[in-house]
């Protein structure tokens, strides 16, 4: 009796073929470069990597926005105008928490050990920056009122940063990159 091997899931598959795309080594070296002048050195660099933690820090800030995100989201499909506010707060609060999350994540990401996870890394990025900038449009609208456009894009939103967060964790878990913390800090 032969047993079929199980088909290689969708997203696994766009995540390996990142891992293939040497169009995006351009936007890492780019990316580098951006690390070497906004990242700081010494301890608060190995802060930013989890040192004091003893494991990466950008996971554990990433909690924040999309939790704040997330729960906009059930508000808003639990009755949009009802929780307008609260909404429009946790939308914004997520976006002001992107910056230190962002840079946590930079901090780890020129740790990464092969050109393959720098792709996917790189990925994982655009797709933050993209899911970032929608959550500020998000935000945005809801300011002015537009309360209907400030909660599609608040789910669009929310569907980017989960395929980011799927890219994420493929770095960990697929490609066995260390946390932060595991790489030699001294």
């Amino acid at each position: 009796m032969t047993v079929e091997p199980m088909p290689t899931p969708m997203l696994e598959r766009t995540a390996e073929s990142i891992e293939e795309e040497h169009g995006l080594d351009r936007l890492a070296d780019r990316l580098e470069s951006i690390a070497g002048k906004v990242l700081p050195g010494g301890r608060l660099l190995e802060e930013l990597r989890g040192r004091s933690l003893g494991h990466a820090l950008h996971p554990v800030l990433t909690d924040l926005p999309l939790g704040c995100w997330a729960a906009a989201a059930v508000l808003d499909l639990s009755g949009a105008e009802r929780h307008a506010d609260a909404s429009r707060r946790l939308v914004g609060t997520g976006v002001m928490l992107v910056a230190p999350t962002a840079l946590a994540g930079l901090a780890d990401w020129v740790g990464l050990r092969s050109t393959a996870s720098r792709r996917v890394g790189v990925a994982h990025a655009a797709l933050n920056v993209v899911g970032g900038s929608v959550f500020a449009t998000s935000w945005v609208l809801r300011r002015r009122g537009r309360l209907g456009a400030g909660v599609a894009a608040g789910l669009l939103g929310n569907v980017v940063v989960m395929m980011s967060g799927y890219l994420g964790s493929h770095l960990t878990m697929r490609r066995n990159e260390p946390s932060a913390s595991a790489i030699d800090l001294d």
